[in-house]
């Protein structure tokens, strides 16, 4: 059974019942040339806490028509872009499904084919929502999705991979019938209102969308089952329990302390549980009524008391500290705390082969910023072993890294490979804005000369009845027990990165766009506080940091200056210890840990690829003397006549009374005739750099 429609002028087919049978749901996606395989499984149920929900999406290399590299020549563990789309399915489609559900489910998705112009996370996410549909599993709320960039004073749905290259702004909005469920991206400082107008865009898309896959479930949807819930809990039962724990967590939470009141709060649901002889068949249940009953006085206090948790009003920032420069030999470094959420930045500065090499199925390329989130146990007072980033702390490297992208100097302006890590020291939550606050004071330490200072902040939401409470600066415990998590970064100019996750169905835009004005006010008044510490980048790098220089030769010269099998430009790199690379448009970038090596490695590339300028001073070398004047090597394969009349300020008899074959003499050059002859002269350049011979020369 196939549906299909037009989106953004390209058609979109969506087709089930023909491969993956023996899933409980699968579709293919097809937009312009790329089509990817979604297939949904449901397995046992999972006392997980939580909706077991996993989303696995792969891009196959072949589907570019390309064979993976590596020893093995197959797809090996997922790429960051492919952890990012997972998760952006994720968070589109875990608050739909029915609460309390606890069976396992598995969303696998696959790119089969890619044009390399109509990018592959969307249909993912479309695909998802389609199989889940016409599944058996109890999955009923589809939901859609569309990319909408602005680009020449207008939008664009849909951009392809080139366009997205040249828009101000990249947006993700996914969406179901009564609002949005879920946004991701950013843009070059664009304004609230911008971002807004690009939801507005995306609703009508979205809505589309969603009838089409409608329109699939109602010709070829399986009828669904009720699944496993958690069980109905007996008002008795939840009523001994609220009654034994609501005055002493009421009682906890005047604790101003997130540690010590989470330590509080541990307490009294062990001795409580301990006190009701809670059984294990009894456990699930009550870590329901415990947990409902901390939101309901989060609900309480914010409804009655018209105060939070920690005691701030709605709109309130907790108190906000940062320095730079913590650390002695980092490039740049910086901590930024806010409340009990620390997070310290160091930057490193590194030459052009620093840049890490991405391969992607779109193509390879060169990443020149890169910024890694790091969230150790320590940060919560937990005790795990260490591991590798999970999908979560990818997640919050790149949000941060978004955040401050649009900011950093141009390669021309600011040749170095950049490289921030985020240590988070201790979470109450924000920790990703947190990141985005001191990422950009250790950069501004280090000298990178960034366009604005920018700042992140995270929105909650305290959903009570019909009335949705907008919270400013979320704790830990607001976005557990809230219902919105929106973190939005920026500068005073406008928003960089902004990212949405819903624990409720939607989201209404008009809410949507109250939250952003609230966080640009926030956002203005961090990026005050971080002024006080460093108003603006630094003008000069660390001294520890390696010196960096460009040369810019013609592209005809690329061969003299690389050499035979490569030995000019190991040779220079040999003799100076200078880092040398050049790319294809004859741009030669130097890194080295001295001037002096710079400017060395220099000098050798003017030697060997300099172009003759009139004027010009050189230290040749005599290559051969005659009777009437000596010839000299300004650059290998180019050399000019020192007539003898040239060679000294006084009247010589012999050439070699002046100069002998094979020593280093200074000449000028006089001029190049029609027939590419050079005229060099000895005694201009000595009179020119007031000196009296080539013992006196120092360059």
């Amino acid at each position: 059974m196939k549906v299909e429609s037009q989106v953004a002028g390209r058609k979109l087919t969506i087709e089930t019942g023909s491969w993956a049978k023996q899933a409980n749901g699968s579709c293919t996606v097809r937009y312009g040339d790329t089509v990817v395989l979604c297939a949904v499984t449901m397995g046992e149920a999972k006392n997980a806490g939580f909706m077991p929900l996993t989303v696995d999406y792969k891009e196959m290399t072949y589907a570019a028509g390309k064979i993976p590299g590596g020893f093995f020549k197959r797809e090996g563990r997922p790429r960051d872009s492919e952890i990012l789309t997972s998760r952006i399915v994720d968070r589109s489609l875990r608050p739909l499904f029915p609460k309390g559900f606890v069976q396992e489910v598995l969303v696998s998705v696959k790119v089969l084919s890619s044009d390399v112009e109509n990018k592959a996370d969307l249909l993912a996410l479309i695909g998802s929502s389609a199989a889940l549909l016409v599944s058996d599993i109890p999955f009923t709320t589809p939901v859609a999705v569309c990319r909408v960039g602005f680009k020449e004073d207008k939008f664009i749905i849909n951009p392809t991979i080139s366009e997205i290259a040249e828009c101000s702004l990249n947006l993700i909005v996914a969406g179901t019938k009564t609002g949005i469920t879920m946004i991701e991206g950013g843009g070059n400082e664009v304004s609230e209102d911008k971002v807004e107008s690009a939801v507005n865009q995306a609703k009508p898309v979205i809505d589309g969308i969603i009838a089409l896959c409608e329109d699939l479930r109602a010709k070829a949807g399986k009828e669904k089952v009720e699944g496993i819930r958690m069980p109905a809990i007996a008002e008795e039962f939840k009523s001994k329990v609220t009654k034994e724990i609501e005055p002493k967590l009421l009682e906890a939470f005047k604790e101003p302390s997130h540690m010590k009141r989470g330590a509080v709060i541990s307490a009294i649901k062990a001795g409580t549980a301990e006190k009701l002889t809670i059984s294990d068949d009894e456990k699930a249940a009550y870590e329901e009524v415990f947990d409902g009953c901390i939101k309901d006085i989060f609900l309480k206090k914010i409804k009655v008391d018209k105060v939070r948790l920690d005691g701030r009003a709605f709109d309130e920032i907790r108190p906000i500290s940062s320095q730079v420069s913590v650390l002695p030999r980092t490039h740049g470094s910086a901590v930024f705390t806010r409340g009990e959420t620390q997070a310290l930045a160091t930057t490193t500065l590194g030459s052009v082969s620093d840049k890490q090499i991405m391969d992607e199925l779109e193509g390879d390329y060169k990443k020149r910023f890169m910024l890694h989130y790091n969230f150790p146990h320590f940060a919560t007072g937990e005790v795990g072993f260490p591991r590798g980033p999970g999908r979560r702390e990818i997640g919050h490297g790149y949000l941060a890294e978004k955040s401050l992208e649009p900011l950093l100097p141009s390669e021309e302006q600011f040749p170095y490979t950049v490289r921030v890590v985020s240590e988070i020291l201790e979470s109450n939550g924000s920790s990703s804005m947190a990141s985005v606050c001191s990422a950009c004071l250790s950069l501004m330490d280090a000298g990178v000369p960034l366009k604005g200072i920018a700042a992140g902040i995270a929105m909650g939401i305290a959903d009570i009845g019909d009335e949705k409470i907008l919270l400013v600066d979320i704790a830990g415990e607001e976005d557990h027990l809230g219902n919105m998590d929106l973190k939005v970064a920026g500068t005073k100019k406008g928003i960089t990165a902004v990212q949405m996750d819903l624990k409720m169905e939607s989201l209404d835009v008009d809410t949507f766009k109250k939250a952003l004005a609230l966080s640009r006010e926030a956002r203005c008044k961090i990026i005050d506080k971080m002024a006080e510490s460093l108003p603006s980048s630094r003008v000069e790098v660390s001294q520890f940091a390696p010196q960096i220089d460009s040369v810019k030769i013609s592209v005809d010269k690329i061969g003299a200056l690389i050499g035979p099998g490569g030995k000019n430009i190991k040779g220079i790199i040999a003799d100076t210890g200078c880092e040398v690379n050049v790319d294809d448009n004859g741009l030669v970038q130097l890194a080295a840990d001295s001037v002096e090596s710079i400017n060395a490695a220099k000098q050798m590339i003017e030697y060997l690829v300099g172009d003759i300028e009139l004027g010009k001073i050189h230290m040749g070398k005599v290559i051969k003397t005659v009777n009437f004047g000596a010839f000299v090597q300004i650059y290998p394969g180019t050399e000019g006549l020192v007539h003898i009349s040239e060679l000294a300020a006084k009247r010589i008899n012999l050439v070699t009374d002046v100069a002998q074959e094979g020593d280093q003499i200074l000449v000028k050059v006089l001029s190049v005739d029609d027939r590419g002859k050079i005229r060099l002269s000895r005694k201009e350049a000595l009179r020119e750099l007031n000196i009296s011979d080539e013992s006196q020369y120092s360059k």
